[in-house]
């Protein structure tokens, strides 16, 4: 999973590069470029309830194979066509398919570790996306100008060759070992079995408060890919998506050299104060952002991002797995998604329309406020669940 996690994502050309393809390529205006990135994170709401619904039912590996599948056929379809706007809305479909299969990674994941060694091999996994991502982004940012389709068919390319190594050497867990999860002090009771995904969530309430405030992150966030390249656009022109690419790279290759080094000295610590602090360096890197005119700030900016986003990334994913029982996590790993997809979703609309009736620097005073808050609301969270415990 780790090698094929790395060629997907060196293929990883057209998700970073969408909103300079929708507005340079297609002619949208920032706000309307939003408003279809916003539309494309609806799309994949109902789609990832439905990707987790079947991960429980039929098993991950039917799901991830044939819509990883489908995902890819539509952005060889995108390479082989004029870029219009049909082209976007089969962006959109694309999206859709691979959406579907994310709930049945997640819970793959899961499945084949315990609480003992989870942390260690999401990040094992998350530094296989970063090292592809590292490369990924500078090829498309080279390949932008005079090759677009090549990004389509590269990034297909690249999904079925890891989809290849998927089908030949990870299998479906056939059954969950009871004493293993005892051991590993894993969420399972057989009180869970028959309950609806709703009064799971009830039951947990933790699984409704913590992905409310990662929402606030993912709004953030969501600039990386939507707002940054605009700004790089507007100042370096048509050189702003080699430009971009580039810290793309920087983004990958500071993420492997200190995923390792970052989940070994922070395993000690509670998950909710590292993902703070991965906060407050979000709100840092925007603010820097806020006043970039010259490409060292921009350095700097995403050093600071990278940093901040490893510490989330390395703990989020573990947290929400050792708090999900064994039986749901197909259903919750489409459930929290959809809910701090909110803030993905939103993100790019609301900063078109500040960009479109503002300025972008005013745009990302407001992404670097959201990112203190959250970073606070996770310490709030924190507090509350240790008052819970000890009740």
């Amino acid at each position: 999973m780790f090698i094929g996690k790395i060629v997907n994502s060196i293929g990883s050309f057209v998700h970073p590069l969408m909103s300079l393809i929708l507005t340079q390529k297609i002619g949208m205006s920032a706000f309307e470029a939003g408003q279809f990135v916003t539309m494309l994170a609806v799309f994949q709401a109902p789609c990832m309830i439905i990707g987790g619904k079947l991960s429980d039912t039929i098993g991950r590996r039917k799901v991830i194979i044939t819509f990883q599948a489908l995902g890819a056929l539509m952005l060889i379809i995108c390479g082989l066509m004029d870029t219009t706007v049909l082209t976007a809305k089969i962006m959109i479909l694309s999206s859709c398919f691979y959406s579907i299969s994310s709930p049945a990674y997640d819970a793959l994941n899961a499945d084949l570790t315990n609480e003992g060694n989870r942390k260690e091999s999401y990040s094992l996994l998350y530094m296989g996306v970063n090292i592809g991502f590292s490369i990924g982004p500078i090829l498309g940012g080279f390949l932008y100008k005079d090759y677009l389709f090549l990004i389509f068919i590269g990034d297909a390319i690249t999904t079925l060759i890891a989809l290849t190594l998927f089908i030949f050497y990870v299998k479906e867990p056939t059954k969950i070992k009871k004493s293993n999860v005892i051991e590993s002090k894993e969420i399972y009771n057989d009180e869970y079995k028959d309950f609806s995904t709703l009064k799971v969530l009830i039951k947990r309430p933790i699984l409704i408060a913590f992905p409310i405030i990662m929402l606030l992150y993912q709004f953030s966030y969501s600039q990386w890919g939507f707002s940054l390249p605009l700004q790089m656009g507007e100042i370096f022109g048509e050189d702003g998506a080699r430009l971009y690419g580039l810290l793309g790279g920087l983004n990958g290759f500071i993420v492997i050299i200190l995923t390792p080094i970052l989940t070994s000295k922070t395993k000690k610590y509670k998950s909710m104060n590292i993902m703070s602090i991965g906060g407050i360096l979000y709100g840092l890197c925007f603010l820097v952002v806020s006043f970039s005119k010259v490409m060292p700030l921009f350095f700097l900016a995403i050093i600071l991002l990278t940093i901040g986003e490893v510490l989330i990334a390395i703990n989020s994913s573990a947290f929400i797995a050792n708090n999900t029982p064994i039986s749901h996590r197909g259903r919750i790993s489409s459930v929290i998604p959809l809910i701090t997809g909110m803030g993905y979703a939103m993100g790019p609309m609301i900063m078109g329309k500040i960009i479109d009736s503002s300025s972008i620097s005013i745009g990302w005073i407001v992404v670097m406020l959201a990112s203190f808050i959250g970073a606070f609301g996770l310490l709030i969270l924190k507090k509350l669940k240790l008052e819970i415990n000890e009740e």
